[in-house]
């Protein structure tokens, strides 16, 4: 089964299980209260690490520097946004994850080192050029 319709239709289930537990032990009022804190404390840091990120950046093309890590981060920053944004608690874990700067740096190495092994297995097959060819003589006869 693809792996992006298993995420559709767990997500929200895990989501639903987290509400009713939660709100079994804090209650409902409470609950919401919880949701809508940690939307918007989580938007308000993610603003804030989106700012650091792009000062980063910026100071990276100030020293003619590609800042492709400032570039990565701000996309993580910008996911990790909106999962803080949607309600529930499973994606406000993530969303946390993925703000600060230590996780989210380690979640970002673990994944470009994938990445590049395997790009490396793919690069072995790249470098070799199979062909053919035939001596072309032009009409001058060299």
């Amino acid at each position: 089964m693809n792996t992006a319709i298993i995420l559709i239709l767990a997500i929200p289930l895990i989501e639903i299980y987290l509400f009713i537990k939660v709100g079994a032990e804090l209650g409902a009022l409470n609950t919401i209260l919880l949701i809508l804190t940690t939307a918007v404390v989580g938007i308000w840091y993610a603003r804030y690490e989106g700012f650091n990120t792009l000062r980063s950046g910026m100071s990276q093309l100030v020293k003619n520097e590609l800042p492709l890590y400032e570039i990565v981060s701000g996309a993580a920053i910008a996911f990790a946004a909106l999962l803080l944004i949607l309600p529930g608690f499973a994606t406000d874990v993530i969303g946390i994850m993925l703000i600060f700067p230590p996780t989210r740096k380690l979640i970002l190495s673990k994944y470009s080192n994938r990445h590049k092994k395997k790009n490396k297995s793919n690069n072995k097959e790249k470098d070799l050029i199979e062909g053919e060819y035939e001596d072309i003589e032009d009409k001058d006869g060299r």
